[in-house]
């Protein structure tokens, strides 16, 4: 399926846009800061796609009323997506594939170094997704098994569409150390970004500041999400479970800890005794 490019008698179909040796490349490019990255793996590639298929796509994002989307409302998570490709037109359905096919998951191998990906056609979670102002997402590490594909989650793609955003909207998606004592990297939402970061039982994340974009703006993702049927890495052991959500370690509880350390060494180093 193709789409008309902002170009007259131009036309554009996303079927086999990573057979471009290009990505092969970039995936090489990208490997050594990717599996170097604090505070877990991850790299950031601007202008992934071609220019006219990233803004079709963006185009043909679907508003916020024209159809029925999985909407969550709690105090963790405020945003909506559509799962079920069905509900999608043709060209949108065409672009989810690709980023499920052989291709794409060569360039995600390649790029992180986890062998033998699968990708998931339920696009469980995944899929197409939107957020408004005032809409979050709080840090935490993602659900860590598929039950339809008995499979390990082992990474994520996230591709931002967004064709104008502003720094001051917010909605970056931040990462935190392990103990959520520190923001150690955030991506800001940029046209055509694709984020891709490795994860498990600390890779925590999220965009928990709400996003400050005008009213009837959205912020526009793709989301990707791809198994392994083992790993053998330290999360090897970890039990299936849900979206487990963090709690930031406040600055204060975090010096109380400081000062109160700094003090015993402080005794255990006078002449006072």
């Amino acid at each position: 399926m193709s789409v008309t490019s902002q170009d007259p008698g131009v036309t554009i179909s996303p079927l086999g846009v990573f057979d471009d040796p290009r990505y092969s490349a970039l995936a090489q490019r990208f490997a050594p800061t990717y599996r170097s990255a604090e505070p877990f793996p991850h790299a950031v590639i601007d202008d992934f796609l071609p220019d006219d298929l990233a803004h079709a796509i963006a185009r043909a994002f679907p508003a916020r009323d024209d159809l029925t989307w999985v909407e969550r409302d709690n105090v963790n998570n405020r945003r909506r997506f559509v799962t079920d490709e069905t509900k999608l037109e043709p060209f949108l359905r065409e672009v989810l594939r690709e980023f499920n096919s052989r291709q794409f998951l060569l360039f995600v191998e390649t790029l992180t170094g986890i062998d033998n990906l699968i990708p998931d056609p339920y696009f469980i979670g995944g899929g197409i997704h939107i957020s408004e102002r005032g809409d979050f997402l709080n840090i935490h590490a993602d659900f860590n098994w598929h039950h339809k594909l008995q499979a390990h989650r082992r990474c994520n793609a996230l591709l931002y569409l967004n064709e104008e955003w502003h720094p001051e909207w917010g909605g970056y998606t931040e990462m935190w150390n392990r103990d959520m004592t520190e923001k150690v990297d955030e991506v800001e939402p940029g046209f055509n970004r694709l984020l891709v970061f490795s994860t498990g039982e600390h890779s925590n994340h999220g965009a928990p500041v709400p996003n400050a974009c005008p009213e009837g703006v959205l912020r526009k993702v793709l989301n990707f999400y791809y198994y392994t049927t083992h790993r053998d890495d330290e999360d090897a052991a970890a039990v299936p479970h849900f979206t487990l959500y963090k709690t930031e370690a406040s600055p204060t509880s975090v010096e109380l800890g400081t000062d109160y350390r700094a003090a015993g060494a402080a005794y255990e180093g006078s002449e006072t005794r």
